[in-house]
């Protein structure tokens, strides 16, 4: 009898230990893309270039790239103080939103070819607007970044509670 309660104590314990670690992970993937958003932001004003976060939902990774200027023209090189990010277990992303700003249809940014989609950061610290929802399920995280200011956010829950649309800062209120 003894051995029955334990086994079912100890059980119990390993999937509440499962179902922590399952949301843990989700929590530091959708840290690592917040720092990362935050690190391209600033990288873009330092070196006053473009630095593009590239979102590859296809395979559940995203990674910072920059023009870099060589003899021969500009190259696009992945920032070498970086890594590339590739979620672990079950986490992917949910929903990616961004706005269309005039930044991107005039130099021609909005790339999504084989599920890239790309959020470019200007040298004067403003962004694309977006809203990227990282889950595996049942938990779910969203990082947010503002238009006017490039500056991300994290919030716990879905897109569906970010609203992500331009500020006009020029209109009247």
């Amino acid at each position: 009898m003894v051995v029955l309660i334990i086994g079912l104590i100890a059980g119990s314990g390993t999937g509440l230990y499962v179902g922590s670690f399952k949301k843990m992970r989700v929590q530091k993937a959708a840290y690592d893309l917040l720092l990362t958003a935050q690190y391209g932001r600033i990288m873009a004003i330092e070196r006053n270039s473009k630095c593009t976060l590239v979102l590859d939902a296809g395979n559940n990774a995203f990674w910072l790239t920059r023009i870099q200027w060589d003899e021969e023209g500009e190259q696009v090189v992945k920032d070498p103080y970086c890594k590339p990010v590739q979620f672990e277990g079950d986490v992917v992303f949910e929903d990616i939103q961004m706005a269309q700003s005039e930044f991107e249809t005039d130099a021609g940014e909005e790339e999504e070819s084989g599920g890239e989609q790309s959020i470019v950061f200007l040298p004067d610290g403003s962004a694309q607007t977006a809203a990227v929802q990282i889950g595996n399920g049942k938990t779910h995280y969203t990082v947010s970044i503002n238009a006017a200011t490039g500056r991300a956010k994290l919030y716990s829950g879905t897109t569906e509670k970010v609203k992500i649309t331009s500020t006009d800062l020029d209109m009247e209120s």
